[in-house]
């Protein structure tokens, strides 16, 4: 794979320093101002222009949904690899009560809304249902250079095809979007292939850059097999049923800022 160079370009003029700020004293809990929250919006708009365009040129019959789901989920649809050391859940106050949970991704709200489209025969794949919102994790206290955070973003494409398709969509877009970020961020940018592999995932790679102290994850990009159900096709007088892939490309936008910041303080 490509490493993609650094590009040097004009600073801010002003030596920009960071500005988010842990102010309850509580590790990778954070404060955002209003610049960095408007960098969020221009990355997140970005990212999803970019990423549509990616793969409505790998095939023209994708559609995206995007969605906003409830934070709170219930706790029977998370990834049962999550344990309570790992998540927040909500006391059950009594047992008719849903147990819900402070979600740590929002991958399960996003396959639901894609099972709603396919049930009610309003879309067949290929289809995204993406999502940029808050997740919450219980990770340990780190320093704020690792963006270990308890309460983050994600922008998520989960983007589901027939697995009879030919066209290998990882393969395909993974030069395409590490180019979108080099030339967005201006930094060093480089695919690898990710050290941890999900249950779920047949392969993952990882996008990376290279900032003032290390190279640091910013997006992954996985093939997924843990759709809850096939999808159900009429061709001519009989009804047959498909097997599905997700293409999941997830992005940290909080760790974009952060990025962006830490490269205009090192031209500054």
């Amino acid at each position: 794979m490509n490493v993609y160079k650094i590009r040097q370009v004009p600073g801010s003029g002003e030596s920009e320093k960071y500005i988010m700020k842990s102010l309850f004293n509580v590790n990778s809990l954070m404060f955002w101002d209003e610049n960095e929250i408007r960098l969020r919006r221009f990355f997140e708009d970005h990212c999803s222009a970019e990423i549509k365009q990616i793969l409505l040129s790998q095939n023209p019959a994708w559609k995206f949904f995007q969605i906003e789901a409830p934070i709170l989920t219930p706790i029977d649809l998370i990834n049962p690899n999550y344990t309570n050391q790992d998540v927040w859940i909500q006391e059950q106050l009594d047992e008719t009560e849903t147990q819900l949970v402070l979600r740590p991704e929002t991958t399960p709200s996003s396959y639901v809304y894609a099972q709603y489209l396919l049930n009610s025969n309003i879309q067949k794949p290929p289809l995204c249902v993406w999502q940029s919102a808050k997740s919450f994790r219980r990770e340990q206290d780190q320093v704020t250079k690792n963006m270990r955070l308890k309460e983050f973003y994600q922008m998520e494409f989960q983007c589901i095809y027939t697995r009879d398709t030919m066209n290998d969509y990882q393969a395909n877009v993974l030069e395409p979007i590490c180019k979108m970020f080099n030339d967005l961020l201006a930094m060093p940018t480089r695919i690898i292939e990710s050290d941890r592999l999900p249950s779920y995932s047949l392969k993952t790679w990882d996008i990376e850059v290279l900032n003032s102290d290390k190279w640091m994850e910013i997006c992954s990009i996985s093939k997924r097999t843990d759709f809850p159900q096939t999808v159900k096709f009429q061709v001519k007088d009989k009804q047959i049923e498909k097997e599905v892939y997700v293409l999941e490309i997830a992005i940290g936008p909080d760790r974009l800022v952060y990025n962006y910041l830490d490269r205009t303080k090192q031209l500054s």
